[in-house]
């Protein structure tokens, strides 16, 4: 039961991964432009910079996320391999 609510909710494809992202990034710049007007001069920009630089964060993390199986294995082993020969 609690699966079937929480279904719509899931990130699968990198189509709704990129929707999300963007819903993030006009919300990261919405704050960050009440926090320009609220505190004015370069305290502003800097959380300005701050709300819009998580999206990146967040986004990579998302996008990541929805890679497929096969392709994030393949990537952990590539990782390791390097690590190895260092």
């Amino acid at each position: 039961m609690v699966k079937t609510l929480l279904r719509p909710f899931l990130i699968k494809t990198r189509l709704e991964a990129w929707a999300v992202i963007y819903a993030i990034a006009v919300g990261a710049c919405t704050r960050g432009e009440l926090y320009h007007v609220q505190y004015p001069g370069v305290a502003g920009w800097m959380l300005f910079t701050a709300c819009t630089g998580v999206v990146f964060l967040a986004g990579g993390k998302i996008l990541d996320a929805t890679r497929p199986a096969a392709h994030r294995a393949s990537s952990v082993r590539r990782v390791l391999e390097r690590a190895r020969a260092a």
